[in-house]
């Protein structure tokens, strides 16, 4: 009886291993090379690495929107540098949605890579270091905020990198639209370029964080007043209007109009009009700079 129990495990055993295999690679078969998009290529031609794409692509530079077929294709026609774009979940006073950066950034990575013309973007990664968890610190003593220790953060930015490399990029262009961001893409950064000589070539862009810049451009257009008083909390109106372009409703807008309270740091935001020809000026200034900074970066990289 006892043998025969033995027996028994050691067949269900060796029987549970081989349905375990992955589906439609065969027992003791060799991966076909050639294999992608999740399947075997000897099951469906459409798994093969050089099966023509049979779809026109969607316009769009997001690779999340993209199907594999779509990123192999545009990666072969040039679009050969990956923006990785760092946003986060953290509290901005009474109006605005916790994934501020993250709305802001939706615009934002979109036109950066569009006039870059040879760039795609990377999910936004809107999971960064936001202050300590235990004990809470910074904007962790709000409910809603998701934090990452820094060693997370970067390990994390380490991995995306690596997996761009991979996959052929030439590029990888950390920007972020959080000031707790930018140490550790820098690191990071700097960390890989070391590591890999350039090739592919790391940049941080702390020139897109340049916020200031936004706020001295809506002062030049008067809609800053200068010397105006602030209400004093984690908003204004230049990321309020970054955000409203993206989607209205992550600054409240529809209800904030209703009650009366379509206003931040003494600017109105109740002119829907307005504010779009406002967000639009906002976003082609910071995708120019951006671009001007990605491309000087680069070029001192490979030098």
């Amino acid at each position: 009886m006892k043998y025969a129990f033995l027996i028994f495990t050691f067949v269900f055993g060796i029987s549970s291993l081989a349905s375990a295999q992955p589906a439609g690679r065969g027992r003791g078969q060799a991966p076909d090379p050639r294999s992608a998009g999740g399947g075997n290529c000897a099951n469906n031609p459409y798994n093969c690495i050089d099966t023509p794409n049979p779809l026109t692509p969607p316009d769009t530079v997001w690779m999340e929107e993209m199907t594999w077929m779509d990123v192999r294709d545009a990666v072969k026609a040039g679009k050969t540098t990956v923006i990785v774009s760092t946003g986060g979940i953290e509290p901005n006073g009474p109006w605005l949605a916790l994934g501020k950066h993250n709305y802001v950034l939706r615009t934002n990575c979109d036109a950066i890579a569009r006039k870059l013309g040879n760039a795609l973007c990377a999910p936004i990664v809107p999971f960064v270091p936001e202050g300590s968890i235990d004990p809470k610190s910074s904007h962790m003593l709000t409910v809603g905020t998701i934090s990452l220790e820094e060693s997370t953060f970067e390990a994390l930015l380490t991995d995306i990198a690596r997996s761009y490399k991979a996959h052929g990029f030439e590029n990888i262009v950390f920007i972020g639209d959080s000031g707790g961001n930018q140490e550790g893409m820098k690191a990071v950064a700097e960390k890989l370029n070391a590591q890999w000589s350039a090739k592919p070539a790391v940049v941080h862009i702390p020139e897109y964080y340049a916020y200031a810049t936004v706020a001295k451009l809506l002062t030049d257009m008067g809609v800053i007043k200068e010397g105006a008083k602030t209400d004093g909390l984690h908003d204004d109106p230049g990321i309020a209007l970054n955000m409203f372009i993206t989607d209205p409703k992550t600054i409240r807008w529809e209800q904030r109009v209703k009650a009366g309270k379509a206003t931040i740091d003494g600017v109105s935001l109740a002119d829907k009009t307005k504010n779009l020809e406002l967000a639009k000026k906002i976003v082609e200034m910071r995708a120019t700079n951006t671009v001007a900074a990605i491309k000087k970066a680069l070029a001192e990289r490979k030098k």
